[in-house]
């Protein structure tokens, strides 16, 4: 199965009503990429808000977001600011005064606060969720990165080639690993990490469906799981996706297509 995304060029929605805009940089293609963008897109999605999407080339990240106001995503150690994507913008409360958020785990929270309806963390469980995302992003993720953001960088369009690129924040980017022993261990590595999530989720399969991290529905913590599988899908369809939707009996595959309903983008 190639891989397939539901895209749509816009909203059925009338100009004029105010709409969330979702601050998102272009890959290679016309599909979106970057993981912790896909995170609030998913989150957008399943929540039925409306929204529509600014795309920015990745030069042009900070100096687009010092622009309209929003603030840093994060903070160095020597004290300035870090500016990265995603970031919402939400006239819909108060058009004369949109609110402006940065950092994929301050809009998620943002999002479930004042649109609660179809709930992202289900009751009780926000705390261990944020846990969870935290795994995936500091732990999970890292052996993925020697191969991965070499690829994404290599990825973007000529005219946004960067020297630098991290899922959070900006490190130097060398050159992708080419075939052999050294690219085999490092997807080695990657399958560790592979495996040992599978482990844990296969406990839900006791009284829950397996694939879901809150058993049977999707839910915040699923959505960055499948984020990071659309990266490596579209980043790394060949080397990466193809290995990856092998393992664990299909798992995650299974994962991507309970989360396939909300990959619209707009």
């Amino acid at each position: 199965m190639s891989p397939h995304y539901s895209s749509r060029s816009s909203h059925n929605s009338n100009t004029t009503t105010p709409v969330i805009i979702l601050y998102d940089t272009p890959g290679h293609s016309s599909q979106p990429w970057a993981p912790n963008i896909w995170r609030i897109r998913f989150v957008l999605n399943y929540k039925r808000l409306r929204y529509r999407t600014q795309w920015v080339e990745f030069q042009n990240i900070e100096t687009t977001l010092r622009s309209i106001g929003a603030p840093p995503s994060s903070v160095r150690s020597d004290g300035r600011p870090v500016y990265t994507l995603p970031v919402i913008v939400d006239p819909t409360r108060n058009p004369s005064r949109p609110e402006i958020i940065s950092n994929p785990s301050n809009i998620a929270e943002y999002l479930e606060t004042y649109y609660p309806a179809r709930p992202v963390f289900p009751e009780g469980s926000r705390s261990l969720q944020s846990l969870f995302v935290h795994y995936i992003q500091e732990i999970f993720a890292k052996p993925l990165l020697p191969i991965m953001v070499p690829l994404s960088a290599q990825g973007l369009p000529e005219r946004s080639q960067p020297p630098v690129y991290h899922l959070h924040t900006h490190i130097h980017a060398a050159n992708p690993l080419p075939p052999g022993p050294q690219r085999e261990r490092a997807w080695q590595l990657v399958k560790e990490q592979f495996d040992f999530l599978s482990s844990i989720l296969e406990k839900n399969s006791l009284d829950g469906d397996g694939v879901c991290v809150m058993g049977y529905s999707v839910s915040y913590a699923d959505f960055a799981l499948c984020s990071v599988l659309l990266w490596i899908e579209n980043m790394a369809p060949h080397d990466g996706w193809a290995r990856v939707r092998e393992w664990n009996g299909g798992r995650w595959i299974q994962l991507r297509e309970r989360c396939r309903d909300y990959m619209d983008v707009f």
